[in-house]
């Protein structure tokens, strides 16, 4: 999909860059589809020279698609099943998750039982885009165009993800999770199995609210606090607590302007006059929020 981006960024002359625009996709291609075989010093300079062409050489593309007026004509005379491709993706990938694991051939799992949820949220996306194409019947280029005018929307922002929680890595692996977890212990009064679940949780989402992502904040504060005392010490199921736990850091993702891709990209797209608008509005979910995933976890993750 990144490729094919490119490839249109690199036709688009109505953009005067659309050359940045070209490379910052293709680049970003060539580390999803050959990352594994580039090597560690490759991969660092392609993430530097990604990091170049989104300060400096991107703008907003001119992809051909189609008017507010058109698209308003096609949802009067389709109606709700403009919604049925979207719809397909969370149904399938559900549905995968549950049964894929589960099927093989001659003794071979049909798909890896590690990564079951991620091939069947793909296999959900291809589904849904077929039957977007044969049901709404658009012009052959219109995902990539209508990919393309997303990706040059958001912009370098799209990869913050990957960044942060390769970052949250980093932190892991360099003993920042080890050296949290002993200040914790040392002035935290964590002898209670709820105190150190709170400990856990609240650390998650400010964290998260720190690096932008609870991707980053996981492995961090699951070394500092979730592993050493809610598994080790309490007895707690590691799964119950990564699912909560993460739960909890995404209530420090709705409070933070550091998760730009959620909380700045948007509020810039809409054009809001208040850059900050969809932050002012998810904090009262974000503390009840995080309140009932303590409360949660307290209640499971001890009990299995």
């Amino acid at each position: 999909m990144f490729a094919a981006v490119s490839v249109r960024s690199f036709g688009d002359r109505a953009n005067r860059r659309r050359i940045g625009n070209g490379a910052f996709w293709a680049l970003l291609a060539v580390s999803f589809l050959f990352g594994s075989e580039l090597g560690d010093v490759a991969n660092g300079i392609l993430v530097l020279a990604l990091m170049v062409l989104g300060s400096s050489a991107m703008g907003l593309g001119s992809p051909k698609t189609t008017s507010v007026a058109e698209r308003e004509a096609s949802a009067r005379v389709k109606g709700n099943s403009i919604l049925t491709p979207a719809l397909l993706i969370p149904a399938i990938a559900i549905v995968g998750t549950l049964t894929l694991g589960r099927l093989s051939i001659h003794g071979t799992p049909l798909a890896d039982p590690k990564q079951v949820t991620l091939i069947a949220l793909a296999l959900g996306i291809v589904v849904a885009l077929l039957v977007a194409v044969l049901r709404f019947r658009p012009p052959p280029l219109a995902p990539v165009e209508e990919g393309r005018r997303l990706c040059d929307a958001i912009g370098w922002a799209i990869i913050l993800p990957q960044l942060l929680a390769s970052l949250g890595a980093v932190f892991a692996i360099s003993g920042v999770g080890a050296a949290v977890g002993h200040i914790a212990i040392t002035w935290l009064p964590l002898g209670h199995p709820l105190a150190a679940v709170v400990a856990y949780c609240v650390g998650m989402a400010l964290f998260t609210m720190v690096m932008g992502n609870a991707f980053a904040a996981f492995p961090v504060m699951t070394a500092a606090i979730g592993v050493p005392l809610i598994v080790h010490r309490f007895g707690g199921d590691p799964a119950i607590m990564g699912a909560v736990g993460m739960l909890a850091g995404y209530c420090g993702t709705l409070a933070t302007p550091m998760a730009a891709n959620y909380n700045i990209v948007p509020a810039a797209l809409l054009e809001l006059p208040d850059r900050n608008g969809v932050i002012r509005v998810q904090i009262p979910t974000a503390i009840p929020l995080l309140v009932c995933n303590i409360i949660l976890m307290y209640l499971l993750v001890f009990r299995f």
